[in-house]
């Protein structure tokens, strides 16, 4: 599911930008190759709401060309999941100080955090370092409309979300 994905890049992204080195999973091989905090970040789940009338929002029109379009919407309640680990329980602490910071107000306007929760801090032996998982409850809201004058429209797009 594409939305899944781009709820799960926009994340990464925020994190990274934060200065928290960030990946979509966590490589057990590659574990002893960062010397501070690393997070993985994945969707766990997802639930689909209906926005509008069956996703319609209504039309908008281009300011640049007057043309007129329609726009649809699309509402995910999800759990994004944030394993954070570190050599150190002081490194892995302080990547998910960074990380809550991000989750609860630095995320695309598109993605509404709810309820933040963290388990607690444990030493995993299969990567030989300490890890704190974190899962946060979120509402992401996604746009798409209609192409010029045709019936097609566009893909559905996070809200807030910087695309190229």
């Amino acid at each position: 599911m594409r939305e899944l994905n781009q709820i799960r890049d926009a994340v990464v992204s925020a994190l990274h930008a934060a200065g928290l080195c960030t990946l979509a999973s966590y490589p057990d091989q590659r574990a002893k190759r960062y010397a501070g905090p690393v997070a993985a970040v994945a969707v766990d789940t997802a639930e689909s709401r209906t926005v509008g009338f069956c996703n319609y929002l209504g039309e908008v029109s281009d300011p640049k060309t007057g043309r007129v379009r329609e726009r649809y919407g699309k509402q995910l309640d999800a759990v994004i999941s944030v394993e954070v680990r570190g050599e150190r329980a002081a490194d892995c602490e302080a990547g998910c100080e960074t990380a809550a910071e991000v989750l609860l107000g630095g995320l695309p306007s598109g993605i509404r955090p709810g309820e933040l929760s963290w388990e607690a801090l444990s030493w995993e032996r299969g990567t030989e370092s300490f890890l704190r998982r974190g899962r946060l409850q979120c509402r992401a809201y996604f746009l798409a409309q209609t192409e010029d004058e045709s019936a097609m429209f566009l893909d559905f797009i996070l809200k807030g979300a910087v695309t190229t």
